[in-house]
């Protein structure tokens, strides 16, 4: 056989073939140009064992390799590098440092098929960039909020003549972890049994309610406990004047009672800690004085300025003394809690929905001004809809509202969003038309645009990810904000969520039509699904879930992102040994004895044959005997007989290298999720 003919059968240059013969044992000459047919199967056999010999050389490089950057991660000793939000893989191998081949080879091994000029998000480019050695941090600023409407508060309340201000009532905001008695609290001031109408005891959305102590109103903000509720909670704390931190004696300080002080002292809030539950046998109270004071917290009996009062809402235990406190610290901020009535109204909505008989409803607390039946709603500059009908918390029809008071409102012609700044105009006239206004949207709408377009770059860096297509229905606009945010905290290179559809009200046959469409699960929260939906979504195979607590849904969503999830191959060095004695051939392998030189031995696991240093086979260990008994493992300094399958000829002194390569179940961490 021509020696080029040879080549072309092996896949290789010609005079790369004739100057590697010498090294594999055969010299045919170096003008050679016809090869003896008896040795062309041999060669065959013999580059094919080379070819394998140099894979099995690097495929033990990489990992121990790898092995020695995932040291140096975890040590910290890596090198720190700055990474965007999105990056192409040509930019980031440019900021490694490295070929782009290795970029886009490690990129593969993760799961990740990216081109070169494709983005991939900084979650993706952080756990690549740690898999070589890399610790990635990230880069470039953060959105912020739009606070144009909370500008325009600050300012209207910072133009009011002294001599135009009165006294208002303080505007109290109840916060705490979840189920450490906040809506008890307040249902024992109110005296009504509001925590009966939210499901599992836990408050699904933003309350406001007034009470009277000593001839005095007091208006109360009650604000979700779970983490899950941070963007209500926080803008609860916005419009209060004075918190209540509701701490259970039986139960402590909890990771949201953290967060809780956390935005307080953001807020500059004056604040009163309540420790609740104090009627329960393993009730503690010093022990939880203990606790704040690890806070910064110092309770009053304890020389610190903080006032704590002891308390039992279940039992209506010390609750007129809480009152009490709660209007001295309004005395000791009398300077604040001051507002100009005879001006045109301004406020913030607490809670906002679309009811089916009422159309676009909100709660508005009204910070300033009085707020009458028959006045212009105005946000952003355009005309939001005129006053029809006011209601206070109790239900009861009111002509006109002083700061102060939380209002539910009807007669908006869209529902506005949770926290915007509605404002009474001097004159009608300058409002725009809502219709003429498409870049102020509102309600669903506003959130649609914040949390469904996606763009580009998320786009893209999704295409790379197993996707969960989800439709979400939720009964109130504050609950579907603070769902989405939640659904916004779940971060993962190798999965994701894209939420198909969303809006308020009952699951109806639409909704199961655009899961269909993209193949989504329909999640409805303090929903119904009509009947003629849930035939549908029969017929069609479509899951629907209904939760009434809004974090069972969140849980929910994540349980069913694990299953998406791919496994990760982990590589493990378990020992070396020597091989001392050859024993016998086998059918598949054979059996050796050998001296554990460093780790430990273990059936199941792989061989790598070491041979001068270079590898020269791989092979499985079948089994370990030590004397006359099998044996699970062997230890460094022990003898024992191995019996190897594989095709490799072992040799006396050759190196064993032991290494187990598995696949394991990815975690997904996600903050509010059990």
């Amino acid at each position: 056989m021509n020696i080029s003919e040879l080549a072309r059968k092996l896949r290789v240059p010609t005079e790369e073939l004739r100057s590697k013969l010498p090294e594999l044992g055969f010299d045919i000459g170096g003008k050679a140009i016809k090869i003896p047919d008896r040795d062309v199967g041999r060669i065959q056999y013999a580059w094919q064992e080379m070819k394998k010999r140099q894979y099995l050389q690097k495929k033990m490089e990489d990992q121990k390799a790898r092995l020695e950057r995932k040291e140096k991660v975890k040590t910290g000793d890596a090198e720190h590098i700055l990474l965007p939000p999105m990056i192409t893989v040509r930019d980031f191998a440019a900021a490694l440092n490295l070929p782009i081949a290795k970029v886009m080879q490690e990129l593969m091994r993760s799961g990740i098929l990216a081109s070169l000029n494709e983005r991939i998000d900084f979650a993706s480019a952080s756990i690549v960039a740690e898999d070589l050695g890399f610790i990635a941090e990230p880069m470039g600023e953060t959105k912020k909020e739009d606070d144009s409407g909370a500008h325009r508060l600050a300012d209207v309340m910072g133009l009011e003549q002294k001599e135009d201000l009165v006294p208002r009532a303080p505007v109290i905001v109840v916060m705490g972890h979840v189920d450490h008695g906040k809506t008890m609290l307040l249902d024992t001031i109110r005296k009504t049994r509001v925590i009966d109408t939210e499901a599992g005891g836990i408050t699904q959305h933003i309350g406001a309610y007034q009470a009277v102590r000593n001839g005095r109103a007091l208006t109360f903000i009650d604000t979700p406990g779970h983490e899950a509720f941070t963007v209500m909670r926080s803008r609860g704390a916005k419009v209060a004047d004075i918190a209540i931190l509701v701490v259970a004696a039986d139960d402590g300080i909890q990771p949201q009672t953290r967060e809780v002080i956390d935005i307080i002292k953001a807020a500059q809030l004056p604040f009163i800690v309540a420790i609740n539950k104090i009627d329960k046998p393993e009730a503690n109270v010093e022990k939880i004085k203990g606790q704040l004071a690890e806070f910064s917290i110092v309770p009053e009996d304890w020389g610190g300025t903080t006032i704590c009062v002891p308390i039992s809402a279940k039992a209506n235990t010390n609750i007129d003394q809480l009152l009490d406190m709660l209007l001295l610290v309004a005395d000791m901020e009398k300077e604040r809690l001051v507002a100009n009535p005879n001006r045109k109204a301004i406020g913030t909505t607490i809670e906002s929905h679309v009811d089916k008989g009422q159309g676009p409803v909100a709660t508005v607390l009204v910070q300033t001004g009085t707020l009458r039946v028959g006045d212009t709603l105005g946000l952003r500059g355009a005309n939001y809809g005129r006053v029809r009908a006011m209601k206070s918390f109790d239900g009861k029809d009111i002509k006109e509202a002083p700061p102060s008071t939380p209002v539910k409102i009807l007669g908006f012609k869209e529902a506005p969003s949770v926290g915007d700044i509605l404002e009474v105009p001097e004159s009608a006239d300058s409002l725009e038309k809502l219709r003429l206004q498409p870049s102020k949207r509102s309600g669903v709408e506003e959130l649609t645009v914040k949390h469904a377009q996606k763009t580009e770059d998320d786009a893209e860096s999704e295409e790379k990810k197993v996707m969960l297509n989800i439709v979400v229905k939720a009964d109130m606009l504050g609950s579907l904000e603070a769902l989405l945010g939640m659904l916004e905290k779940i971060d993962n290179p190798y999965v994701g969520i894209d939420i198909v559809s969303k809006g308020l009200g009952n699951v109806t046959d639409a909704d199961v039509l655009s899961a269909e469409a993209a193949n989504a699960v329909v999640f409805g929260f303090n929903v119904k699904t009509m009947p003629m939906a849930a035939e549908l979504a029969r017929e069609k195979g479509i899951a629907i879930e209904e939760h009434a607590v809004i974090y069972r849904l969140f849980e929910s969503v994540v349980a069913r992102l694990k299953k998406l999830l791919p496994d990760e191959k982990v590589y493990t060095e378990l020992g070396t040994a020597e091989v001392l004695a050859l024993f016998k051939k086998t059918d598949k392998g054979q059996i050796v004895g050998c001296k554990v030189r460093k780790g430990t031995l273990k059936p199941g696991a792989t061989i790598r044959v070491l041979r001068g240093g270079q590898v020269i086979g791989e092979g499985r260990l079948e089994a370990l005997q030590s004397g006359k008994s099998s044996v699970s493992d062997v230890l460094a300094g022990q003898e024992c007989g191995l019996s190897f399958l594989g095709k490799t000829k072992m040799e006396v002194g050759d190196t064993l290298e032991v290494y187990k390569e598995e696949l394991q179940a990815r975690t997904l961490a996600v903050e509010g999720a059990k």
